[in-house]
């Protein structure tokens, strides 16, 4: 059940959301999807400008550009997948922005009444019973790869480690929690806010897995035009939205 939802939701996320025949194309982290649709809705708005986004996992959309064109922008839910970009030529040099932040979170469905406290050694294993830890894969998608180290970092991971149902992007493991097919799962603090059907039991402390970072940059082959978008994005306006959605703006 799990492998098929998630095929199908990155199967959509990834082909059906952009136009390749439409303005720039923005390849963006599954997890700024409500806010980079709200920013690309006033940005065009503003200056007639279409912006057509994919959203994916950042490994699969680094991969997706690695393999062919098709992308103006990306905006990575980490600095690995850019710089992995970045280190075969991919990426307009100067172009590069460590654009917003992220918390991790710990959430389960809205009428769960768990009550976990994040601690070293805290019984998350115990707390799943029979039930499974919704994550985003932890062995390439950057909210699992943040979700792994900590639990690491809190000497949490081998005891759970069996019983992680790895999900595609974060939006899947959102919705595995939010459909009741998980009693638990790990995402960022802004999925959890825009899903009415998950609660936060817990915030993962800070210093417990690495700074969650958001960097953007055009692509080699980026349309002329994909530069003021991606001035947009650092912008009082474009700030102002991503505020709402809960990111934390960076740089002035």
């Amino acid at each position: 059940m799990f492998r098929r939802f998630a095929a199908l939701v990155f199967a959509f996320g990834l082909f059906a959301t952009a136009s390749r025949a439409a303005g720039v194309s923005g390849f963006a982290a599954a997890a700024l999807t409500d806010a980079f649709q709200q920013a690309g809705a006033a940005y065009k708005q503003d200056t007639g400008h279409v912006v057509a986004f994919s959203f994916a996992a950042s490994s699969a959309l680094a991969r997706q550009i690695e393999n062919s064109s098709g992308a103006d922008i990306f905006i990575s839910a980490d600095t690995d997948w850019m710089d992995y970009l970045d280190k075969r030529g991919l990426i307009a040099r100067g172009t590069r922005v460590d654009l917003l932040g992220n918390k991790l979170v710990l959430i389960a469905p809205a009428d769960s009444k768990s009550k976990i406290v994040i601690a070293p050694h805290f019984a998350l294993a115990g707390a799943l019973g029979r039930g499974k830890l919704a994550l985003a894969d932890p062995a390439s998608v950057p909210a699992g790869i943040y979700a792994k180290a900590a639990l690491t970092k809190l000497g949490v991971w081998d005891s759970v480690a069996e019983k992680v149902a790895p999900a595609e992007n974060v939006r899947v493991a959102l919705a595995y929690v939010a459909r009741g097919e998980a009693p638990l799962g790990i995402v960022y603090a802004t999925d959890a806010r825009i899903e009415p059907q998950v609660r936060i039991v817990a915030a993962f402390p800070d210093g417990s897995y690495p700074k969650i970072v958001y960097p953007a940059a055009l692509t080699k082959d980026a349309k002329p035009e994909a530069r003021a978008f991606l001035k947009y994005l650092s912008s009082p306006s474009a700030r102002a939205i991503f505020l709402r959605y809960g990111f934390t703006p960076l740089g002035k």
